[in-house]
């Protein structure tokens, strides 16, 4: 008989990929990080994954539990590096939980090209397709949890059906239309027009992240996004509040 707890677990979770991947966690985290993240909250958070696969793919059991075997769970602490500038990047990510941000040095200057959140794929891409020392830096914003795959394991996934090689077309297709989309805003819009457009669509980012970050992101100058921000706050105050 199930305790409430493994009820509560098993509906919540739902999914033979899920339930695959939490039973094993001590295969991939030390028993002291498996003890501190229980596995009804990691299932939930392992549920996004599928979801957003599931936008390129209809996953068969088969196939979740490939991906589950392929897969390593792992942890980082706020401001930890995923990958620094020269080494390899090994793998792609995606992000369960927390937050993540990719950047590279202009003489001391920061310059952020993503900042990733819960639910997307960050990896210093270049880096892990040609197998040549990174000029990027991928580094946790927050406490951070991600589900990564290397390289062969890319590899054999996608050359195991035609079905998996038309995801990888198909995301691959994604990841360059939504960074020519970004690089076209970044021309065609002005700061204050770029930071309407983030604070429409995410909100939250403002509570989440450092606002040097945000200008970073956005090319805006700190300055310029502390006056956009102090204004759009303003006019919010002075919004009377519905009866």
């Amino acid at each position: 008989m199930q305790t409430p707890l493994e009820i509560i677990y098993s509906v919540l979770a739902g999914l033979p990929f899920v339930l695959f991947i939490a039973n094993f966690l001590p295969s991939f985290f030390s028993k002291k990080l498996a003890d501190k993240i229980p596995k009804v909250y990691l299932a939930i958070m392992l549920r996004g994954l599928k979801a957003y696969l599931s936008q390129y793919i209809d996953l068969s059991a088969a196939e979740e539990l490939m991906l589950s075997q392929l897969l390593e769970v792992r942890t980082y602490d706020k401001k930890a590096r995923l990958t620094d500038i020269g080494e390899t990047e090994l793998y792609l990510n995606f992000v369960l939980s927390g937050m993540l941000r990719k950047y590279f040095f202009r003489g001391k200057e920061e310059i952020i090209t993503h900042i990733t959140p819960e639910g997307s794929i960050l990896a210093s891409g270049t880096s892990f397709f040609t197998k040549q020392p990174s000029k990027f830096i991928v580094e946790a914003i927050e406490p951070t949890i991600v589900a990564s795959l290397n390289h062969d394991n890319l590899e054999k996934i996608l050359s195991s059906s035609p079905k998996w090689e038309r995801a990888g077309r198909l995301l691959v297709q994604d990841f360059f239309l939504d960074k020519e989309y970004w690089l076209l805003d970044s021309i065609r819009y002005t700061p204050r027009e770029r930071f309407l457009h983030l604070m429409k669509e995410r909100p939250d980012l403002l509570q989440r992240v450092p606002q040097k970050y945000l200008a970073s992101y956005l090319n805006i100058k700190p300055e310029t996004f502390s006056r956009l921000k102090h204004l759009m706050l303003s006019k919010k105050k002075s919004v009377p509040a519905k009866k």
